[in-house]
C-alpha cells in the first residue's frame, strides 16, 4: 500500500510538472515568419556563415572573413589579402541573393499554413525549393573555404586554427598550400 501511494504521488507530480513546462516555441508565434528568428533573417540578408561551412571550418579549411580578421597574425601577403577579399566578395555575391530567396520561401510556407491553404503538393514543392536553396547557400560558403585554403600556407592554416581556438592542429594533407 505504501509503495502504491508513493507511485501515485510520483505519477501525479511528474504529470503536473509536464503540464507546467512551457513549449520551447513560446513567444515565437508572434514572429513574422514563424520558422526564422530575427538573427536567422539577418544572417540570410547579410551572407553570414550561420555555421553552414562547419565541415570545412573544423577540418582546416579557413573562412575568408576570419582570415581577414587575422590578417596581421597570419602575416598575409598583399596578394593573399587581395585574393581573400575577392573570395569573400564572390561568396557574398552568391550567398545574399540565395538568402533572400530562402526568406521568401519560408514566408510563403508560413503563409500557406496560416491561411489553411497548405496541402501535400504545395508543402512538398515549397520544402523542396527551400532545401535546394539551403544546399546552394551551404555550397557558396563551403566553396569559399575551399578556395581560401588554396591560397594559404600550411603554417598559416595551422595558425588560423590556433587563433580560432581549435588548438595547434596542423594542416595534415599535402593539398594545403598555395
Amino acid at each position: 500500500m505504501k509503495y502504491l501511494l508513493c507511485a501515485m504521488f510520483l505519477l501525479i507530480s511528474v504529470s503536473a510538472f509536464a503540464q507546467q513546462k512551457p513549449s520551447p516555441y513560446k513567444g515565437q508565434e508572434s514572429r513574422d515568419i514563424k520558422a526564422l528568428s530575427d538573427e536567422d533573417i539577418r544572417g540570410y540578408l547579410n551572407g553570414l556563415g550561420m555555421a553552414l561551412a562547419k565541415a570545412g571550418e573544423l577540418n582546416h579549411y579557413p573562412g575568408p572573413m576570419h582570415v581577414l580578421e587575422f590578417a596581421g597574425e597570419l602575416k598575409l601577403t598583399d596578394g593573399q589579402k587581395r585574393r581573400t577579399e575577392d573570395i569573400r566578395n564572390i561568396m557574398l555575391n552568391d550567398a545574399i541573393p540565395i538568402g533572400k530567396r530562402i526568406i521568401e520561401k519560408e514566408r510563403e510556407l508560413d503563409q500557406l499554413f496560416a491561411s489553411g491553404k497548405i496541402d501535400n503538393a504545395n508543402l512538398d514543392s515549397t520544402l523542396g525549393e527551400i532545401g535546394r536553396l539551403q544546399g546552394e547557400l551551404r555550397a557558396a560558403h563551403l566553396r569559399a573555404h575551399l578556395e581560401q585554403k588554396r591560397i594559404l600556407t600550411p603554417d598559416q592554416v595551422a595558425k588560423y586554427d590556433e587563433l580560432r581556438g581549435y588548438g595547434k592542429a596542423a594542416a595534415h594533407d599535402e593539398h594545403s598550400g598555395h
